[in-house]
């Protein structure tokens, strides 16, 4: 055959493929999600296989692995005991409560770990919602947004104040970016970055993450406030006002099955973006990986590189340790 053009010639060998390769995984991509509790011991979760809920000293020691490993970057999911909820969510800003607790031994065991935290109700309030709840006079639940983001701020300064790297508000009530800036300003904290859940969809792939937290809400859904899985556009708009508002980084979630978003949201700003792999898509490979129907490494690693293609600066993954110390392999 006379070809002058053969795309084969640039997958020859493993030397030339490298020089070609157009998307390069690294463990700095990553940012380690982590779940923790009061409780003395670590605790395997069951809806999550191979991912633990720690004690405090549990929690220092895997973020120092995770950091060793290459990932410069955790996330804290706090499980908060059923006697501290409550319907205003008031231990979310309690200045010697879990969380707090947590960021200051992390700070202090590992000074260069980037140590972010999520800004939301959910895991504080005894409906389960990641707002302040109310019936209206139709006996219909409604979650108050204003309402919400005065809490949502005291929070974040909760945060800031123990030595937070990154405040990251997952709620999606309006405004809740502006606001936050607003008050980390004011109180001295214009350090502080703001990674913003700028697209984050009623997904039906966090079953698992709640059951680690114990976090589903008790009545009615989230439908009101995270966004529409049909919905592309929509993401656009909520990623131009957190922009304006102040957001530092721009979040995607899930990330799987919204690449298409992740996309959108890399070409309409210059913001960084950050894309969350979710509990379900965590818990399908594992599965699928468990069962013997596809291998654990290359799946994962070619998940988060698609992931990563598509336009995610980093990536919020339970496999961030693990695909650290394979990339760490090669």
């Amino acid at each position: 055959m006379n070809l002058p053009i053969r795309p084969r010639r640039n997958r020859r060998t493993p030397a030339i493929r490298s020089l070609v390769r157009e998307t390069v995984l690294s463990p700095s991509d990553f940012i380690l999600p982590v779940f923790f509790h009061e409780d003395a011991d670590d605790t395997p979760i069951a809806s999550m296989p191979g991912c633990t809920r720690w004690s405090l000293d549990g929690l220092v020691r895997e973020a120092g692995e995770s950091l060793a490993a290459g990932v410069p970057a955790v996330v804290l999911f706090p499980k908060i005991g059923e006697d501290l909820k409550s319907s205003t969510a008031d231990e979310c800003h309690n200045d010697d409560g879990l969380v707090p607790r947590a960021i200051r031994a992390l700070k202090a065991a590992h000074p260069s770990l980037c140590v972010i935290t999520d800004v939301a109700l959910d895991p504080y309030n005894s409906d389960g919602h990641d707002g302040i709840v109310r019936r209206n006079e139709r006996g219909e639940l409604e979650i108050l947004n204003d309402e919400t983001v005065e809490v949502l701020c005291q929070q974040a300064l909760c945060h800031a104040r123990a030595g937070a790297d990154i405040v990251s508000p997952s709620d999606m009530m309006d405004g809740r970016v502006a606001a936050i800036r607003a008050a980390l300003d004011a109180e001295g904290f214009a350090d502080v970055a703001i990674m913003s859940y700028t697209a984050k969809y009623a997904s039906a792939f966090y079953g698992p993450f709640r059951g680690a937290l114990d976090s589903a809400p008790k009545e009615g859904d989230k439908k009101t406030y995270q966004m529409d899985p049909a919905n592309a556009r929509e993401a656009i708009r909520e990623a131009g006002m957190d922009e304006m508002e102040g957001a530092d980084i721009l979040m995607v979630k899930p990330a799987g099955p919204y690449l298409d978003i992740i996309s959108r949201v890399r070409d309409a700003s210059t913001l960084p973006v950050a894309a969350y792999q979710v509990s379900g898509e965590y818990l399908m490979l594992k599965s699928a990986c468990a069962a013997g129907w596809l291998d654990e490494r290359n799946v994962v690693l070619e998940s988060l590189t698609g992931i990563k293609r598509a336009g995610a600066d980093m990536i919020l993954t339970y496999f961030a340790k693990q695909a650290a110390l394979w990339l760490g392999e090669k």
